[in-house]
């Protein structure tokens, strides 16, 4: 007899709490194998693919194409077992793959089972909306209970508690619409919109005023709504302050043509400003740090995952450098030619767009001399680089046309003062006008 085992939206990681379903990959009705991918969605990082621990028979599936799900919400049912699968796919399939995504041990017995009465329905929200609606076809369904925070009230999702705390609302007066009482960013909306509709029912009458502009509303979710999210929190957070100055970096472009002229796989010139970023943070630690404000603490990190600003299609990303202090030239050319690669192509993971612990923003591909960046939180520091053109230049006395470019360091004042700042910056200033300077560190 087929068993009928739910499957639920896991932990994607880094603290992502909901996901967008950008493309099925399974139809109901479809025979799916162990750990094959179901549904595309997108987070606020990175497109993925999910992969479901079950084998089986597709019964049911939660949610159109562009449905926001938080996670915990149910994604697809899989009857294990059916005949379509084969005899013995129950004994094997049951157990699950043990391909565990963050925070979902697939290789776990679910916690319980929820029977579905004969012409039960399933809430419209938990299934996406508009999503396929379960009834007591599906038989049963195996599902973790949601995580109870804040005492008794069951929300799964830090966004949702953050919303019922800024605008006054008490969760416990709330009843969720998701599997098991789940409450859901859609109850707290509907609270919302009911409570000022009360209000504006007992305010008195106003004057009709001209309708405004409607204009054209754009969410602020995905990649969008993420970068917004980080930047305001990091003007919330962190006292930052900017030092610049000009440089001379003909001689860096002569190196680079002299080494790329040697054969071998070419240097980019953001990996030689990468190597110099690494080479002055060896020298001033403070900046490759970040601040614990709960513990008070300045946490001085030992490794540098350098962080690179990139726009796509998609919006900014900043896709990290593992461990750049341990590369060379070489190694971090290849290394940003690929990640470059995966965010124009949109198939960057989340662990390849977090961790960074300082940033090197080259604006000058936009045209452009100076900025004054925000700080990627929690990151205490970020280099600029603006485009690199021929200007007049004071060189040995005398006035001549060199390749000059502007470089700025935006740092948080909290991990260091400006002796600090200005002293990495004019260390990379060096190391641009003089390449040799960098050879001494090496």
């Amino acid at each position: 007899m087929a068993q009928v085992l739910e499957f639920r939206l896991p932990d994607l990681g880094e603290g992502l709490t909901e996901a967008e379903i950008v493309r099925w990959l399974v139809e109901v009705g479809d025979v799916v194998t162990v750990d094959q991918p179901v549904v595309e969605v997108e987070t606020a990082k990175a497109m993925v693919e999910v992969p479901c621990p079950y084998g089986g028979v597709v019964t049911a599936r939660y949610g159109e194409e562009g449905t926001e799900l938080p996670v915990g919400a149910p994604l697809i049912t899989v009857a294990v077992g059916a005949p379509a699968t084969g005899g013995d796919t129950e004994s094997r399939e049951t157990k699950g793959s043990g391909n565990v995504l963050v925070g979902y041990g697939t290789s776990e017995a679910p916690a319980r089972r929820r029977r579905v009465r004969p012409g039960q329905r399933v809430p419209a929200e938990a299934n996406g909306a508009a999503g396929t609606v379960a009834t007591a076809s599906t038989a049963s369904t195996a599902s973790a209970a949601p995580e109870v925070a804040d005492g008794p009230v069951p929300v799964i999702s830090p966004l949702v508690r953050r919303l019922a705390r800024e605008n006054g609302l008490d969760l416990r007066e709330l009843t969720g619409s998701g599997p098991d009482g789940l409450i859901l960013r859609a109850d707290v909306e509907y609270a919302l919109r009911a409570a000022a509709t009360q209000v504006r029912a007992a305010a008195p009458a106003e004057p009709t005023a001209p309708p405004a502009s409607a204009g054209t509303r754009i969410p602020l979710k995905g990649v969008r709504g993420a970068v917004a999210d980080k930047l305001s929190r990091s003007r919330r957070e962190i006292p930052e302050a900017t030092c610049w100055v000009d440089a001379d970096a003909t001689e860096l472009m002569r190196a680079r043509t002299a080494m790329n002229a040697a054969g071998g796989p070419k240097i980019s010139l953001i990996a030689l400003l990468a190597r110099i970023c690494t080479a002055a943070l060896a020298r001033f630690p403070e900046l490759n740090s970040t601040v614990d404000t709960e513990a008070r603490e300045i946490v001085r990190l030992d490794r540098v995952h350098l962080g690179f600003a990139a726009q796509t299609e998609r919006g900014l990303v900043v896709p990290v450098v593992k461990d750049a202090h341990a590369r060379d030239a070489q190694s971090l050319s290849a290394e940003f030619a690929r990640l470059t690669e995966a965010a124009r192509t949109g198939t960057l993971t989340p662990v390849e767009l977090t961790g960074g612990t300082f940033t090197l923003n080259n604006y000058g591909v936009f045209g452009v001399d100076g900025s004054t960046p925000i700080i990627n939180h929690p990151e205490a520091a970020m280099l600029g680089v603006g485009r690199i053109v021929p200007k007049p230049w004071v060189h040995e006395g005398e006035l001549a046309v060199r390749q000059v470019v502007q470089l700025s360091l935006t740092f948080d004042h909290r991990v260091c003062d400006g002796g600090t700042a200005g002293g990495f910056l004019r260390y990379v200033a060096d190391c641009v006008e003089q390449p040799a300077v960098l050879l001494r560190t090496l």
